[in-house]
């Protein structure tokens, strides 16, 4: 009896990711070989995994995004809802959890998707045009913030530069006071290749999109450096300033004891030149 109860025990798996709480079959875990999950599940001893305050196993990852990670899991498909936003977001979790297929699939459509991720926005269609008139990128912000305009009297051009980063940090009991602040891992660049190449230089990186012609646009660039005051500094020398910003925050309990959180978040900021 105490083997069979041990046995049903072992096959249903309850996940905290993310503060979002999942309950799967460990025969789904370790469905795909070689994957980060049947690494963590297949071992002898699960003793060494993290565990949240109720004893879920806890990884500090996207929770809204590992619902399709785990329906791939369970019979290597992947179903997405129509105008997904989050494609670029989901490779980066595939890539993690080091899905190869899942990746694959999730290729190809890259450059035709919104991603709030390593991409920041949307890419441009490939019918775009650069004469796009500059008070209805104002009035739409929100949905234009990549858009170029047309070249200014001094013969710079005005137009849309967004920037975002993913960042965390540990906040304790007494607020502010314990507050532990963690790096910016990467900054995202998103707008007109000509434009981001001209405030940025050789800090910028341009390997996830080597060959975008100048007149088009790109949301794959980031800079070789993370501080943010340094990238806002560039903006302003090339005569940006700041009209908008947003930013997004989830929470998780990190240490069972103090009630420290973790927060990870995800920030944009659009500036544009006249």
């Amino acid at each position: 009896k105490q083997k069979t109860r041990a046995s049903w025990t072992r096959s249903i798996v309850e996940l905290n990711v993310g503060g979002q709480v999942y309950i799967t079959r460990y025969s789904t875990l370790i469905s795909v070989p070689d994957s980060l999950l049947w690494e963590m599940f297949s071992r002898k001893t699960t003793k060494g995994l993290a565990r949240d305050t109720k004893g879920r196993f806890f990884l500090d990852r996207d929770g809204f995004l590992f619902r399709y990670i785990l329906d791939y899991m369970r019979d290597q498909q992947l179903v997405l809802p129509d105008h997904f936003p989050e494609r670029g977001r989901l490779q980066r979790e595939a890539e993690f959890f080091n899905l190869p297929e899942l990746i694959k699939i999730l290729a190809p459509k890259l450059s035709k998707q919104n991603s709030l991720g390593d991409e920041g926005c949307q890419s441009d269609p490939e019918d775009s045009s650069p004469g796009i008139d500059t008070g209805r990128n104002l009035a739409s912000l929100g949905t234009a913030a990549c858009a170029s305009l047309v070249p200014s009297g001094d013969g710079k051009r005005s137009g849309f530069i967004t920037i975002g980063y993913r960042g965390s940090y540990t906040l304790g009991r007494d607020s502010q006071s314990d507050a532990k602040f963690r790096r910016v891992a990467r900054i995202m660049v998103c707008g007109k290749t000509s434009l981001a190449k001209e405030v940025f230089g050789e800090t910028l990186n341009e390997s996830r999109d080597p060959d975008r012609p100048p007149e088009r646009y790109t949301s794959r660039y980031y800079l070789k450096f993370t501080f943010l005051e340094q990238a806002f500094d560039k903006l302003a020398d090339a005569g940006f300033h700041m009209v908008a910003c947003n930013s997004t925050g989830t929470c998780a309990f990190a240490h069972e004891q103090t009630d420290d959180k973790i927060w990870t978040s995800y920030t944009e900021y659009v500036f544009y030149r006249e």
